[in-house]
């Protein structure tokens, strides 16, 4: 379970946002959507430990983030925007240190599978100077998974990637929460979020416009009706959410 209590991140006077709590449990799935600016890379950041939370927590099953680190971020795994590699490793010495900074006992075969499961297995031996922006986007997600998290932050995880690896990374996200994995899914693709999340956060300049289903969402329109998650995102930012 991942549980965000009334966090804020604020740098001197400014306030990047505030206020955000929300509990996802293993197995479910929470789609994070706001207009540029608006705190999601930011949040997920402090989600992860990356950058620490002005105020509240977060834990991850139950361990805080904060005054236990160490046993929150055995249980996380983040995927950034952009892939963050070491130009002298190899794809597969990249899971190998993976596998030995969280002890997974059976790291090297757990590799190679999800190695051949990302359509990575001919490209094992290549640096990251010799992959595609989306065979390097595949790598993170491997390496995300690699020691089994029960906590999955992805933001923009479909950057770079071709129709029918979407299709199959698709599958792969529906596959690792239904394994009992609390996701939080950051994306500009609303269609993608509409698909694969029932619930559905807004965020408009660092601080929560709506959440929850897109029928709980459309109720809580002032004008009410029906429509995609576009339609939804377009009428609760209103004017004043775009960049």
């Amino acid at each position: 379970m991942l549980r965000l209590d009334d966090i804020k991140r604020q740098i001197g006077a400014r306030v990047l946002f505030e206020n955000l709590s929300w509990v996802i449990p293993g197995g479910a799935r929470l789609g994070l959507v706001g207009p540029n600016g608006a705190g999601k890379t930011t949040t997920l950041r402090c989600a992860s430990g990356i950058i620490p939370p002005s105020s509240g927590s977060v834990r991850i099953s139950g361990f805080d983030l904060v005054k236990d680190s160490v046993e929150a971020k055995r249980r996380l795994a983040f995927v950034p925007d952009e892939p963050r590699l070491f130009d002298y490793l190899t794809a597969r010495d990249h899971l190998r240190i993976t596998a030995r900074l969280y002890g997974v006992a059976d790291g090297a075969a757990r590799a190679e599978t999800l190695l051949e499961e990302l359509e990575l297995g001919d490209r094992k031996d290549a640096y990251p100077a010799e992959l595609s922006r989306g065979m390097k986007q595949k790598l993170m997600v491997a390496m995300a998974l690699l020691h089994r998290p029960e906590a999955l932050l992805l933001d923009e995880p479909l950057t770079g990637l071709d129709p029918a690896a979407m299709r199959r990374m698709k599958d792969r996200i529906r596959e690792t929460a239904r394994s009992g994995v609390a996701v939080i899914l950051s994306s500009h693709m609303l269609h993608l979020v509409e698909e694969l999340c029932r619930r559905v956060a807004i965020v408009v300049a660092g601080k929560m416009a709506h959440e929850g289903t897109l029928d709980e969402i459309r109720g809580a329109l002032p004008e009410g009706g029906r429509g995609d998650l576009e339609s939804i995102f377009l009428r609760a930012v209103g004017e004043g959410g775009t960049d």
